[in-house]
């Protein structure tokens, strides 16, 4: 029995894509499961994104909302905005309507990942107010909780990340997650994508 993981993000600049790449590799590494990443879509012309400075989006394909009901574990990934989830993804939140009245994602696990400017950027606001998205759709919330060990107390280090999932800090743009950000999205990958096999077993 195969165990599907998507693995649906917003990127504006690649830092939360290189979050996304990780944790695939991570789920990857857990037998039985297939995983997939996808992006949502776009909202801004190409006009805008060009004067942001923004790089050409990758291949990786665009999700419809009804896709997501194919997966049996879901991770959300995006950068902040003020503290909550891009305006992008919370579109593609709110076109979801369909799957909220057939309750078609409600039991599955979901993971969140995320990517701010700075320490106060909102680290741990952006996947708290998140959390909203998949009650409404009773989605299972899995935590990484401190099952990163070590890695969650580094203090001499600037590293992005918390309990809630894998984070990053963008600054201003050049700076690119760090080793110790990567390993914690791996491991997020691989902590996940263990819970949604089991749950999908007990199916």
């Amino acid at each position: 029995m195969v165990t599907k993981v998507y693995i649906v993000y917003y990127s504006m600049y690649g830092h939360v894509e290189k979050l996304a790449q990780e944790i695939k590799k991570g789920a990857a590494s857990v037998g039985g499961v297939e995983v997939k990443l996808w992006q949502v879509p776009e909202t801004l012309p190409e006009e805008v994104l060009g004067k942001m400075g923004a790089p050409p989006k990758t291949d990786v394909p665009v999700i419809t909302p009804d896709e997501l009901a194919e997966a049996d574990g879901v991770f959300f990934g995006f950068p902040t905005r003020f503290g909550m989830m891009a305006a992008q993804f919370k579109t593609f939140m709110d076109a979801t309507g369909g799957l909220w009245r057939t309750q078609a994602l409600a039991g599955k696990p979901a993971g969140i990942f995320y990517s701010t400017g700075s320490q106060g950027g909102g680290q741990e606001t952006t996947p708290l107010t998140a959390i909203t998205q998949l009650v409404h759709h009773g989605m299972i919330f899995v935590p990484i909780g401190y099952t990163f060990g070590a890695g969650m107390f580094e203090l001499e280090k600037v590293k992005g990340g918390s309990p809630y999932g894998a984070g990053t800090f963008a600054g201003d743009g050049s700076r690119q997650p760090s080793e110790l950000e990567l390993e914690l999205a791996f491991h997020q990958g691989k902590y996940f994508a263990g819970i949604a096999k089991k749950l999908r077993g007990t199916a």
